[in-house]
Parts: C-alpha cells; sequence; structure tokens
C-alpha cells in the first residue's frame, strides 16, 4: 500500500516525464509534498532557498538523528544541498547508516549532504585561523561555504605572535572577495588582515585562551572594537554564522561580476 505522498510524488514524476510539468515547477512543488512528512517536531523551512538564497542548515545539538535524518531525505528530495552543524559522533554514525553519502568532518562537527553539482566550486574566499586549536571553528566555517558552493583556501596558524607567517599569505589574500578569520585569546588577528585587504574580513572569536580570555569575551570585544574598517564581528565560535555571512558577500560579488 502506498502513503498519500508516495502517491503524489509518482503523479508530479508523470507529469514531468509526459511533458505537463516543467523540472523547476516539479521541484516546487515537490518540496511542498516532501514538507508534508517527518517528525512532528520538525516543521523544515524548505522555501528558504527561494526567498533568501540557500536551504535551511540543521543545527544539529540535542535534536535526534532521526530528525537531522528526515531534513535531510526531505532537502535532498527537493534538490536542496544539506548541511547540519554541531553534530556528535553518535548522530553522525546514524546518518551516515542511513544516508552514507554525506560527508562527516568530526573536526568541525558537520554532516554535508551535496545535491546540487551543476557547477565547479567557486573561489575567492579564505579562512585563516591564529592558532591550530581554533581549526574546529574555522572548519565549521569552511565546511558551511562549501555547502554553498565555495572551495575557500585555508590558511593556519598564522596569529600575531608569529607575523612572518601571514606575509607568506598576503599576496593571495590580496585576491580575496572575502576572508574569515578565526582567532582567540586577544583577538587581534583580524585586524592585521584587514590592514592588508581591499575585501570584507568576517571576525570570528573562539573561546580559546587563559583566565581573562573569559571564554572567548575578549576576543570578541577586541574583534568588535577594531580599528580596520573592513572588520564585521560574530558571535563566538560562530563559525557557521562567519561561513554563511562570507559565502553571500562572495556569492553577491560573482553575481555583479555576470
Amino acid at each position: 500500500m502506498t502513503t498519500a505522498g508516495e502517491d503524489a510524488v509518482r503523479m508530479l514524476l508523470d507529469g514531468v516525464a509526459n511533458g505537463d510539468v516543467d523540472v523547476q515547477s516539479a521541484l516546487k512543488r515537490l518540496g511542498s509534498i516532501t514538507a508534508q512528512s517527518g517528525p512532528a517536531s520538525l516543521d523544515l523551512d524548505l522555501d528558504r532557498r527561494d526567498r533568501c538564497g540557500f536551504p535551511e542548515a540543521v543545527y544539529g545539538t540535542g535534536k535526534p538523528a532521526e530528525v537531522i535524518i528526515s531534513a535531510f531525505q526531505r532537502q535532498s528530495a527537493a534538490g536542496q544541498n544539506c548541511l547540519a552543524t554541531r553534530c556528535s559522533e553518535s548522530q553522525a554514525e546514524a546518518v551516515l547508516q542511513e544516508i552514507p553519502e554525506c560527508e562527516w568532518n568530526p573536526l568541525a562537527r558537520t554532516l554535508r549532504l551535496t545535491v546540487e553539482t551543476s557547477e565547479q566550486p567557486k573561489g575567492g574566499t579564505f579562512v585563516v585561523t591564529a592558532g591550530t586549536t581554533d581549526q574546529p571553528v574555522a572548519e565549521e566555517a569552511a565546511e558551511t561555504l562549501r555547502w554553498m558552493g565555495f572551495d575557500p583556501g585555508m590558511i593556519f596558524d598564522a596569529g600575531v605572535a608569529g607575523p612572518q607567517r601571514l606575509l607568506r599569505s598576503v599576496e593571495k589574500l590580496q585576491h580575496a572577495k572575502v576572508i574569515v578569520v578565526v582567532a582567540g585569546m586577544e583577538g587581534a588577528l583580524p585586524s592585521v588582515v584587514g590592514g592588508w585587504v581591499p575585501c570584507p574580513v568576517i571576525a570570528v572569536p573562539t573561546s580559546v585562551g587563559y583566565g581573562a580570555n573569559f571564554g572567548g569575551l575578549s576576543a570578541l570585544l577586541g574583534m568588535l572594537n577594531s580599528c580596520a574598517a573592513n572588520v564585521c564581528t560574530v558571535n563566538i565560535d560562530g563559525g557557521f554564522k562567519g561561513g554563511y555571512l562570507a559565502g553571500l558577500i562572495a556569492a553577491q560579488s560573482a553575481d555583479n561580476e555576470n
């Protein structure tokens, strides 16, 4: 016995095969059909890509793995790329059992499923870390950019305690459309990077640091008070938000070039 949702999908596919429904209309209608299934606790926003340019991302912390699985199945059925952040290993194991084509980044704690592959990943974005301990947050930003269709350049361990390390990458950074800079401690690196480049710099403070770092508060305040006019700041450990804003800026820049 088939469900009403399965019957509706079958009728929609028949319409595409017969030429009565175009593919773009079918994708939108499929999103409406699949939105009716899944856990009652998940009200998935399948229209967000049309409104905002990119699909909804799933915040994994505290959610049963079944919710992430349902979200990914429904988004992929609607032709949307999928991203879940702050996932645990047990969540990842359960999701990978059901959807083995997902990519699990244990350092970033992200699950990513690529559905749309019509274009080559776009360049123009960089993620820079001050120290090795900032890498998990930087990886979350990078995975977010990959989900958005970008291939970010990665520059690690370029903090201000060894300023010569950043100088080796300045020429590459000066050609970027947007740069995400991830730093803890006193949060000085975004200001230094901002003074070298003509593009927006998204500063991401991390909770890395000793006692007076106050769990990232000192880095946050330092970045908010940056004297580099091209630096803007997101929340502590906000790799997703930093990556997402960078992707929006880079996408707008690419649209303006076309």
